[in-house]
């Protein structure tokens, strides 16, 4: 098993333990049937590419479960950033 996975820290950045597992699967997939790694690291380790795509923020799930990427323009970083504190709840404005 991988260190991270033993951190609550990536657990709490996706928004709970059935998100990542939804995301490193859906992730998983993706590299499988030839998506390109949005980070550059020397393994072929698929695992160990998604973990590193989740901790530097460049995937995440869409509200509909679907895995959203980002590109290295910092301002949907920050976009992307701000929706990772989310909790996924519907907003004051929803309600």
């Amino acid at each position: 098993m991988l260190d991270e996975f033993r951190e609550d820290d990536i657990v709490r950045k996706v928004g709970g333990r059935f998100k990542l597992s939804t995301l490193v699967q859906k992730r998983m997939v993706a590299l499988n049937r030839g998506a390109r790694a949005l980070v550059d690291l020397q393994t072929k380790d698929l695992m160990q590419i998604v973990v590193a795509e989740i901790l530097q923020n460049k995937i995440w799930l869409d509200t509909s479960g679907n895995v959203q990427s980002v590109s290295d323009d910092s301002a949907k970083v920050d976009k992307l950033s701000a929706l990772m504190r989310d909790d996924g709840g519907p907003s004051l404005d929803d309600l």
